[in-house]
C-alpha cells in the first residue's frame, strides 16, 4: 500500500512537471481522464480498454482499441491526465498518437502525450504490470459512449 502510494505521488509530481515543460500545450485543462488498458502483442499487438472523461462538471464514459507494431508481450495499465484544447465534446472522438518519447518512470510507471486529430491533448500518467517491450509507433481511436447531437 506504501509503495502505491509513493508511485502514485511520484507520477502525479512528475506529469505536473512533463505537462508544464512540453510548453506547446499552454492552455488551460479542458477536462479530466482516467482509464484501464490491456495489451496483448507478439509482432503485432492489440490495445483496449475504457475510460472516463470529466468535461464540463458531466462524466462521459469511452472506449478506445488500437493496433501497434514491433509489439511483444501482454500488460494491463491504469492511466490519470488532463485533457487539453477540448471545446466541443464531439471533438473528443479520434484516433490519438503519441507526440512524443514516452518518459519511463520507475515501479512500472510511465509519462506520455497523445493528440488527436481535433488536435486535443491528453497528458497521461500510468502504472502498469506486465512485460512488454514495444519498438514501433501506435495509435489509439476513442470513441464516446453516448451519442453526440
Amino acid at each position: 500500500m506504501l509503495r502505491a502510494r509513493f508511485i502514485a505521488t511520484l507520477l502525479f509530481i512528475a506529469l505536473s512537471l512533463f505537462a508544464h515543460n512540453t510548453g506547446a500545450e499552454a492552455s488551460a485543462t479542458s477536462g479530466k481522464v482516467a482509464i484501464d488498458s490491456q495489451s496483448l502483442a507478439a509482432g503485432i499487438g492489440f490495445s483496449w480498454g475504457s475510460g472516463a472523461l470529466v468535461f464540463d462538471g458531466r462524466k462521459y464514459p469511452f472506449s478506445f482499441d488500437g493496433v501497434t507494431f514491433m509489439d511483444f508481450g501482454f500488460s494491463r495499465a491504469n492511466a490519470v491526465g488532463e485533457v487539453h484544447n477540448l471545446a466541443d465534446l464531439a471533438k473528443f472522438n479520434g484516433t490519438y498518437f503519441a507526440t512524443e518519447a514516452n518518459l519511463a518512470v520507475g515501479g512500472g510507471g510511465g509519462l506520455m502525450t497523445l493528440r488527436n486529430e481535433h488536435g486535443v491533448v491528453m497528458h497521461l500518467a500510468s502504472i502498469s504490470q506486465g512485460a512488454r517491450l514495444q519498438i514501433g509507433t501506435s495509435g489509439l481511436r476513442v470513441n464516446l459512449w453516448q451519442r453526440l447531437h
